[in-house]
This record gives C-alpha cells, sequence and structure tokens, in this order.
C-alpha cells in the first residue's frame, strides 16, 4: 500500500504546533512571574534548551508572542461566554455559569496572562485587538446583566457599573491568586461566585 505523503505534512504540522504551544507555555508562566519587559528571549530558549534563532521559527517578535497569550486567555473567556448562551436559563443562572468559568481561567496560565499585560506593553497594532477582543467579552456579561434584570433574576441597576464591578473582582484574582496555596481553582471559583452574587440577587421586602 502506497503511503500518502499528506501523512507526512501533517505529522510535521502537528509536531509545529507541539513545539509552538511549548514555546508559548514557557514564556506566558515567564510574563506572568517576571514581567513581559524582565522576560527575554534568550530566557525563553534557554528553557526550552533551543537557540534564540529558533523560536523565530515560530513567533517573529516578543511582542507576537505575548498577543498570543493574552489571545489565548480572551479566547477562553469568549468560549466560556458563548458556552453559557447555549446553555439557556434565566440572566441570574446564565451570569453564575459566567462568573464560575471566568474565575477559573484567572487561576490558568493564559487567563492570569490577560489580567497582568498593560496595554502599552503590546504594540498598537495588537493593543487595538487585545481592547477590541476585551470588549466583546464585556458585551456579553452585560447582556446577561440586562436579561437578568427584565426577567427579575437580578437587581435592577446601573449595567455598566455592575459589569465593571464583576470583570474588576474576577480579574483581580489573576493578581493574587499562587497555584498550591490553600483554596484551589475550584474554591475560589464558588467563593467569588457567593460573593458577587450576593450583591446583585433581587431584595426581598421594603429596606428601610
Amino acid at each position: 500500500m502506497q503511503i500518502s505523503p499528506w501523512d507526512k505534512r501533517n505529522a510535521r504540522d502537528r509536531e509545529r504546533l507541539l513545539k509552538r504551544d511549548a514555546v508559548l507555555q514557557v514564556a506566558v508562566r515567564s510574563f506572568n512571574e517576571k514581567g513581559f519587559n524582565a522576560t527575554s528571549l534568550d530566557d525563553v530558549a534557554e528553557s526550552l534548551n533551543v537557540t534564540k534563532p529558533t523560536l523565530y521559527r515560530y513567533f517573529s517578535s516578543k511582542d507576537e508572542i505575548l498577543f498570543e497569550c493574552v489571545r489565548l486567555g480572551l479566547e477562553g473567556l469568549q468560549n466560556a461566554a458563548a458556552s453559557v448562551e447555549r446553555r439557556g436559563g434565566d440572566g441570574m443562572e446564565r451570569l453564575k455559569a459566567l462568573i464560575r468559568d471566568y474565575a477559573m481561567l484567572m487561576t490558568q496560565d493564559f487567563g492570569m496572562c490577560i489580567t497582568r499585560t498593560s496595554d502599552h506593553e503590546l504594540s498598537p497594532e495588537s493593543r487595538m485587538k487585545f481592547r477590541s477582543m476585551k470588549r466583546e467579552v464585556d458585551a456579553t456579561i452585560r447582556e446577561v446583566i440586562e436579561d437578568g434584570i427584565r426577567d427579575g433574576s437580578i437587581a435592577a441597576g446601573d449595567v455598566r457599573m455592575m459589569a465593571f464591578t464583576v470583570t474588576g473582582a474576577l480579574n483581580w484574582i489573576a493578581r493574587w491568586y499562587e497555584p498550591g496555596r490553600e483554596l484551589s481553582p475550584e474554591q475560589i471559583a464558588e467563593r467569588c461566585l457567593a460573593t458577587l452574587v450576593g450583591g446583585l440577587a433581587p431584595r426581598s421586602g421594603a429596606e428601610g
């Protein structure tokens, strides 16, 4: 039986993707721990036991590596939002699911990179894409909150401020979370969920 040459090409493509992913995994951990400016491509290459020119087979610059790291993190948030919308339910049920998924992502390398990366560290072109993706995530959260207010599962309020409060609290997880400490990612997600939902749930009876 003749072996198709396309099989070899697919194998090479898979190998290239695996090596590219390895570069991203090493780079994102260094960006998160040391910061973008303090991380050099020499550091990344040394960690992978390759030469610096080898990295340029997969990425054209350190900026491209950084953008790909934050893009993967934001893509995870977009996927979480899309999953919540497919799941259905009232506004509060969908918001709970989104908060839980968002919190979990903020304990993962690419999710943490979103918060630990300052806009000015990206090139102007990458910065525009970064901000555009963040706006999409924010817009989805606002839509879920608006739906919850309409169906009565979320207390009426300033939707913009509510969304900012939720995302601000969740993003900050990436600043203080350290793997292996007292709380697991799942416990962090559940406790953040309980705290945030408590402030968004409708109040019963009149306050006085």
